[in-house]
């Protein structure tokens, strides 16, 4: 899943520790999302869009992998 994380977080002055207290997670977890290494959980997702007062798919881009026979 890819997202606008960094851009949202550096637009808005936080670096990664400052936002993952806000979010109460490690500046790692912050890290992993913004590399798309790790899909938070749909709580973290909707907490996270809610910081940015938008919709969670303005935040999270969800694309369906595709399917081989």
């Amino acid at each position: 899943m890819k997202n606008h994380l960094e851009a949202l977080r550096l637009k808005n002055g936080l670096n990664q520790e400052a936002f993952a207290k806000e979010m109460k997670v490690s500046r790692q977890t912050i890290s992993s999302i913004e590399n798309g290494r790790y899909n938070p959980s749909i709580e973290l997702a909707f907490k996270i869009s809610r910081y940015f007062n938008l919709y969670i798919e303005e935040v999270f881009i969800y694309e369906e992998e595709s399917k081989r026979d």
